[in-house]
Formats: structure tokens, C-alpha cells, sequence
């Protein structure tokens, strides 16, 4: 009889619960408007704010403003970074022809703030300062495999200027290949095929990148650490230990600029050599070629390299229950130009977010975990205000940080999320409750709808009309999570919309609101449920007796990465042999044109048997362990404090970070997550497996294998620990 009146009492509790969470959901659904996100992305992107500028100042002086309107405890904590000012650009084709390239977008009357002055040059941040002159070499999007298929033709970019498309990559891994492979400079043009006119009407009638629309961005190779390059591993305040600038090894050696379609057209025109391979063929009216040849330019780079004040906003409301529980939510603000995208409609929707939560404060609600929204500064140029922050942070981040939610640009479309695996039911919950403003349905449904029409096979199409939840995709980095995640061991999000709002101003001076307000979210409809699907997020984990963290969906996702790694590996095992008996029957040899060049294929060492039991014993105990902890969580009293077993939930990620980080790249210490050596962003699962594997090194795979199975093992005696 007492046990049936406890799990009655239990249920009564939860069944409470649950009802406040709802109604506080639409109290803060009530307060949302997609007006006043609107007027603040047109506030906001007004005038150029990168990093340093005194746009950047007025935003976050403007952002701090607000926070402490809403209600929030808010400051300012400033960070002092390197950032390179551009100073001298030039770029001219010396022969066949001259050409001297505009290296200017030019102002639209179509587009308000297109012509106003001191807008920030095309460049790419972190590009060397050098004046190089050579022959020219098209290598297509700039991959190693690009360079594979240039050594296959016997073209070596050896002391030449290479010119590479945007795309396939983050830009700063093409100048960086380049740069391996021993060029002296490296061009990154814009082709239409990506962002032009052969995907649609060019701006300003249409959302594309116009022939002299050029894309700004960082080249800083952050594959080996984000952040402020004099600082690696601490916060940059004043009396921080800093590098001298030629010591960091995240910067370049070789200058970079990026030019539009518009420059780049004469200088493709110009190329000779072997026609590009049909892969390697824009979409611009020309033959493409490879070169070398008689095209030859000039490339100068200089820059000012500025110590700065990298401006970041960090407001809190405290916790009325546990204090030292931190939820935290974080945008950056700096923008290249005006940024009306990118960042503005993110820091828009978490602006919203702040003042609906502000003002259901003042009504009487109290979050029982602390609140911290940041805005965060100097994001472009290579995460340096959240990276500065965490690193300066860090300790007490460790013990105090919930999870970490993240924004960045968004638009009209489909919901994109990605982030720790743990959080899954959550984010799948919430997906279901938000409706999509265009169709009524939940964002979840129409995500699933997309990912039933745009499935490859019938095979994929009935799998995904089987899913009956949300999965989320693996972080890499590239946005203000990495520090978080990917050196902290902090729990990490990263949400947005997007996917019909497509065009081609990213990191152009049409990054506006004229062209956000017709083309990325025209009546800012998807801010909103941009705000939603957050606000969510924040409030639930704000207010959780028992934090939703469900790891029995990491236990599932981790197997399947294991069960990659074994697939990739007999795939190469079998493809080496096969090629092996190929070159070894001469008939590359007897299949080439005598009249082109040819080389003879190596042949490649043959794939060992890789143990990956340890691996697999770990997943096992794992799964035993997450299964035991579901168990033992399903049948908590409702209403008693659980504050230590939360903690223990919340700091199981840490357990997964590495000791010395991961080979080769010692700040980036996650086990399962890292961004990939030559994709940038893109993420590698396991990196210290995969990578050793897909190098050929079976010595260092076999090694980090071991070593991710000792992580997942902790992680399974941590979970056991959770009572």
C-alpha cells in the first residue's frame, strides 16, 4: 500500500511538472515577436562591426544595453587578440595579358548600406604577408585529391601561384595544401556553379552571389587550435604569456586573397595545359584548364597585425535552486561587414529569448539553474572571444556548466542540429513541440519529410519514413561551440534553420538587411522558431529536477562509428589489393594515351587486421552501464533533490576528453569529435582512429584504439557512480 501511494504521489508530481513546463513554454511562446526580431537585425547589421571596428564597440555596448533593459545582470569582458588589418592588396595577371583585378564589390541602390565607406575590404584573415609572382595553376577545389589528380597529369605546384574554387571545404584548408605542396601564393574565387547564376537569379533580383560579390573569412588553419594564435591553452587577458607571432603554428606562410567570378574569369581564360577533368568545370563561359603555362600573376599581401579589444557580453540571471548549475547560451556579434545573417539573425532570436525570460522574471518566474546568455566578439576571425573565454574560464566552467547552446546565422527552412549525443531526446522532444511556420506541422515532421524526398535510394527513403525520432549530427567546430566541446568537455548544441533561404551573400558587404529581409527569412517567421526551439532548450535544462541527458543514444551512435571504422578498413584492404593486381597486370600502363603524360601508380602496402576489440569490449560495458543508469533514474522520486546525481550528468562528457589531446593537435582533446585535418569544419567521429587509418599508420590506429576504449570505459564506471 505505501509503495503504490509513492509511485502515486511520484506520478501526481510529475504529471505537475510537466504542466508548468507547458505553461511556462507558452507564457515564453506569448512573449516572442517576429517583429521585434526583425527591427533588431536592421539595428544591428546598420553599420560594418568586425572585430576592433568602432561598429563593434557600438554593438556590444547596444547588446549590453539591452540585456540589462530585460532585467539581466550584464558586463562587458574584454579580451585582448591579434587581428590582421588588410593594408596593401593586389592582384594583376602579368602575361599573356594584363590584368589588374577590381578586388571591390560595388554599391547597389538596391541595397541601403551597400555604399557606405570604410566597409571592409575582401581578405582572407591570416593570410601571410608576401608579394609573390608565378605561373598559375588551377587545382579545383583545392583537396588532396585534387592534388592526386595534378600529380597523375605530372603538374607539380611547386613555386607557383595556385587558384582554387570555394567550395567541398572551409576555405582555410585549400591555402594550407597549397602551402604543403610547396606554392607560393593561393587565389579563392567564387564560381557561379556554387553561388552564382547557374543556381539562380543573381543579386540584386535574386538571392546569388552577383559577378563581383567576393567572400571574406579566416584562413587560420583551427584544425590545430581556434582562438587567439598568441594565446593557445589560456584566456588572452593583459599580462597573458604570449607568443611571438612567427611561433604560432596555426598561421600561414604563404599570402591568400579571395576574389569574385568577375576577377576570375581572365584569369582562368588564361590558362593553358591539359582541360580540366569534367568534375573540376565551373560554370563559367570558358574551357577550363589546369595550366601551367604563359598565365602568370602577381600576388601582394600586407597587413597590419593589431592587438585588439575583442568586446564580450556576458549577462546572468541566478538560480533560485542551484546556483552554481550554469545553462548557457552563446551568439557571436562581429560580423565582416553588416552581417545581417551571419550573426545578426541569431543574436536576434537569443536577444528575443533574453527578454521573454526577462520579463517572465519580473512576473514572478524563477529559473532554478543560473542563466548565461553570451554575445560573443571576434568569431570570425577564428573563434577568438568564446575560445578566449572558455580558456580563461575553464576551471570553474568544468564544474559548473550544464550545457552549452549555440546559434549562428539562420533562415527560412529546415531545422538544423547537431551536438552532444546525450542530448538527443531532448532536442527530439522539442522538435515535436515547435511548429514550422510555414507548413503548421512540427519542425521535426517537415525535417523528416525533407529527409524522405532527398534520400538517395528506396532503401534510405524507408528508413527514414521508419524514424520515429530526432538524431543529432556530430560537431566539429567552426562556430562557438568548439571551446566548449571540444577542449572543455562541456555538453554542446548547435541549432539553426535553413535550407530555403540559399544565396550567395555569405560574408560579402550584401550580407544586409535588404537582403536578409527578402530572401533569408522574409518576416522573420523562422527568428521566431528559431527562439522557440531554443527557449526551450533553456528553460528544460533551466528547470529539470533530473537533467534529460539519455546516453544510451550516445552508447548507439559510438557503435555505429565503430562499426564505420571496421567497414572503412576491410574497404581499403580490398580496394588495396585489387589495385595492387592491377599496376601489378600493367594495365594502366597499356589503358593511357601515348600521346599524354603518364605516370606509373605505386603500389600501396597492404591493409593489416586491425584489433578493434577493445573498443568493442567498451561499448559493451557501456551499454550495460547506460541501461543501469536509465533504470535507476526512471524510478527517482519526483521533488527530491538530485543535485549530485545532475553534476555527475552533466561532467560525463569531460570524461572523454583526452590527457594530451589528440595526436598531432593537442588542444583539441575530445575522443570521439574533432574537426578533420583537411576539411575544416567537417567533422571526424573517433578522429584518432579514423585518421591513423586513413593515413596507413596501423601502428597509431591500434594505439588509439586502445585509448578511446580506456575513455569509453571511464565513462562507463562514471555512469555507474551516478546515484
Amino acid at each position: 500500500m505505501r509503495k503504490t501511494l509513492f509511485l502515486l504521489n511520484s506520478l501526481l508530481l510529475a504529471v505537475l511538472s510537466t504542466s508548468a513546463q507547458n505553461q511556462n513554454e507558452a507564457k515564453f511562446d506569448a512573449l516572442l515577436s517576429a517583429q521585434n526580431i526583425g527591427a533588431t537585425i536592421k539595428e544591428l547589421s546598420a553599420k560594418p562591426h568586425y572585430v576592433s571596428s568602432v561598429g563593434s564597440k557600438e554593438v556590444a555596448e547596444n547588446i549590453l544595453a539591452k540585456f540589462k533593459s530585460y532585467g539581466w545582470d550584464a558586463q562587458m569582458e574584454t579580451y585582448t587578440v591579434l587581428f590582421p588589418y588588410p593594408k596593401v592588396r593586389l592582384l594583376e595577371m602579368t602575361g599573356p595579358k594584363k590584368y589588374t583585378a577590381l578586388l571591390k564589390e560595388p554599391a547597389l541602390k538596391e541595397d541601403g548600406t551597400s555604399s557606405q565607406p570604410d566597409l571592409l575590404p575582401s581578405y582572407n584573415a591570416w593570410s601571410a604577408d608576401g608579394d609573390v609572382s608565378g605561373e598559375l595553376v588551377f587545382v579545383n577545389f583545392g583537396l588532396p585529391e585534387d592534388y592526386e589528380t595534378l600529380e597523375s597529369l605530372g603538374i607539380d605546384v611547386k613555386g607557383k601561384i595556385v587558384i582554387a574554387r570555394y567550395g567541398r571545404s572551409w576555405r582555410g584548408v585549400k591555402p594550407k595544401i597549397a602551402q604543403e605542396h610547396g606554392a607560393v601564393g593561393c587565389i579563392i574565387y567564387s564560381d557561379p556553379k556554387e553561388d552564382g547564376y547557374y543556381q539562380g537569379d543573381v543579386y540584386p533580383k535574386g538571392a546569388f552571389k552577383n559577378e563581383f560579390g567576393a567572400q571574406r573569412g579566416s584562413v587560420m588553419d583551427m584544425v590545430i587550435y581556434p582562438g587567439d594564435p598568441l594565446t593557445p591553452g589560456v584566456g588572452a587577458i593583459g599580462d597573458a604569456k604570449r607568443l611571438d607571432r612567427k611561433d604560432a603554428t596555426n598561421l600561414l606562410k604563404i599570402p591568400v586573397i579571395p576574389i569574385s567570378y568577375h576577377d576570375a574569369q581572365p584569369l582562368l581564360a588564361a590558362l593553358e595545359g591539359p582541360v580540366a577533368p569534367e568534375s573540376w568545370r565551373g560554370a563559367l563561359p570558358l574551357t577550363y584548364h589546369i595550366g601551367p603555362g604563359a598565365a602568370k600573376v602577381h600576388l601582394k599581401m600586407e597587413s597590419e597585425w593589431k592587438m585588439v579589444p575583442a568586446y564580450n557580453v556576458i549577462a546572468k540571471i541566478k538560480g533560485s535552486q542551484y546556483p552554481d548549475q550554469w545553462v548557457i547560451r552563446g551568439n557571436h556579434h562581429d560580423a565582416w561587414v553588416h552581417g545581417a545573417n551571419d550573426p545578426i539573425s541569431g543574436i536576434a532570436s537569443m536577444l528575443e529569448e533574453a527578454k521573454a525570460i526577462g520579463e517572465m522574471v519580473k512576473n514572478g518566474y524563477r529559473p532554478k539553474r543560473t542563466l548565461v546568455f553570451a554575445a560573443w566578439d571576434a568569431e570570425e576571425p577564428s573563434l577568438m572571444g568564446s575560445t578566449e573565454w572558455v580558456e580563461d574560464h575553464q576551471e570553474e566552467l568544468k564544474q559548473k556548466a550544464v550545457i552549452y547552446i549555440n546559434t549562428d546565422g539562420s533562415g527560412r527552412g529546415f531545422l538544423g542540429a547537431g551536438g552532444s549525443h546525450g542530448l538527443e531526446t531532448l532536442i527530439d522532444e522539442i522538435a515535436k513541440d515547435v511548429k514550422d511556420p510555414q507548413t503548421n506541422v512540427s519542425i521535426y515532421d517537415r525535417l523528416k519529410a525533407r529527409q524522405v524526398t532527398n534520400a538517395g535510394t528506396d532503401k534510405v527513403k524507408k528508413d527514414n519514413m521508419a524514424k520515429k525520432s530526432m538524431t543529432l549530427a556530430a560537431l566539429g567546430s567552426g562556430s562557438d561551440y568548439s571551446a566548449f566541446l571540444q577542449h572543455a568537455g562541456i555538453p554542446s548544441l548547435n541549432i539553426g534553420f535553413g535550407g530555403e533561404d540559399e544565396g550567395g551573400s555569405y560574408h560579402t558587404i550584401y550580407d544586409s538587411y535588404d537582403h536578409y529581409s527578402r530572401f533569408g527569412d522574409p518576416g522573420f517567421k523562422y527568428g521566431v522558431a528559431l527562439a522557440q526551439t531554443i527557449g526551450r532548450a533553456v528553460l528544460r535544462m533551466a528547470d529539470a529536477e533530473v537533467l534529460p541527458f539519455n546516453f544510451k543514444n550516445l552508447h548507439k551512435t559510438v557503435s555505429t562509428y565503430v562499426t564505420e571504422l571496421q567497414t572503412l578498413t576491410d574497404q581499403m584492404r580490398e580496394s588495396t589489393l585489387v589495385r595492387n593486381e592491377v599496376i601489378k597486370g600493367n594495365n594502366y600502363k597499356l589503358a593511357a594515351d601515348p600521346n599524354d603524360f603518364f605516370k606509373e601508380p605505386v603500389a600501396k602496402e597492404e591493409v593489416p587486421y586491425i584489433d578493434f576489440s577493445p573498443l568493442q569490449n567498451a561499448l559493451r560495458t557501456l551499454e550495460l552501464s547506460t541501461t543501469s543508469l536509465a533504470e535507476r533514474v526512471a524510478k527517482l522520486p519526483a521533488g527530491s533533490d538530485q543535485s549530485a546525481l545532475n553534476k555527475k550528468l552533466y561532467q560525463a562528457e569531460q570524461i572523454l576528453l583526452t590527457d594530451t589531446g589528440l595526436p598531432r593537435r593537442g588542444w583539441y582533446k575530445h575522443s570521439l569529435y574533432a574537426p578533420g585535418f583537411y576539411t575544416g569544419y567537417g567533422v571526424k567521429t573517433i578522429p584518432g582512429v579514423r585518421e591513423a587509418i586513413e593515413e596507413r599508420n596501423w601502428k597509431e590506429a591500434q594505439e588509439q584504439i586502445s585509448v578511446v576504449g580506456g575513455r569509453i570505459l571511464k565513462l562507463a564506471g562514471h555512469l555507474d557512480g551516478a546515484k
